[in-house]
């Protein structure tokens, strides 16, 4: 396959891999918000993250890498109240939060919670494992001509990131887990999500109210 033809696929498909360097990001996306909602702007935000290295990377380049990938996601909400609640809430509260987030900036995983995730709620079926991932990703990779050129090696990566997030998340108990537990959908996320007009979201988080 020629290059140019690669890219007009990768152009062409709502689907990116990012996430195998991004992941869930929890303590980074927190520190993001915080500086957000003390008042800095986009820019000054990622400058006091690398000068002070924050997130204690080894290297400058990778924190500003990073520091950039926690504000496209916090734009992503496109809701003010929702970053200062990732800022200031409990940890488990804010968590919810980022996976939204997450959602919402990657096709990827916005559709693995709805259609995998959210789908199980629906039929209270309770089993999770990598029968799961592997038709997610065959079905996508038969779908769109962009996924269908990752390597094994990127969509085992995607699987982990997943896993991970979901025990993050405690959809999972730990990354071994066969059994999905029950989630509680946090009031303030719960709102969001139906004025942003994301009701299809909902039974990602178990909520069918």
């Amino acid at each position: 396959m020629s290059y140019i033809s690669k890219a007009a696929l990768q152009a062409a498909s709502p689907y990116n891999a990012a996430i195998t360097r991004e992941q869930f990001l929890f303590y980074e996306v927190r520190t993001t918000a915080k500086l957000l909602n003390e008042g800095y702007n986009s820019e000054e935000v990622v400058e006091c993250i690398v000068s002070d290295n924050l997130f204690q990377y080894p290297t400058e380049k990778s924190v500003r890498k990073i520091a950039l990938a926690c504000l496209r996601r916090l734009e992503a909400l496109d809701d003010n109240s929702l970053v200062e609640a990732i800022a200031t809430q409990p940890s488990d509260v804010a968590k919810q939060i980022c996976l939204y987030a997450m959602m919402k900036q990657y096709r990827l995983v916005w559709d693995f919670m709805i259609t995998v995730i959210g789908e199980k709620y629906r039929l209270s079926d309770t089993t999770f494992g990598k029968i799961d991932l592997n038709s997610y990703f065959l079905r996508l990779q038969e779908q769109d001509d962009w996924v269908a050129t990752w390597s094994d090696s990127t969509v085992a990566k995607l699987k982990q990131v997943i896993v991970k997030m979901l025990a993050e998340n405690e959809y999972i108990d730990n990354i071994r887990s066969t059994k999905l537990n029950p989630v509680w959908l946090q009031p303030v996320l719960k709102n969001a999500i139906r004025e942003n007009g994301d009701e299809i979201a909902l039974p990602a988080f178990n909520c069918f109210s």
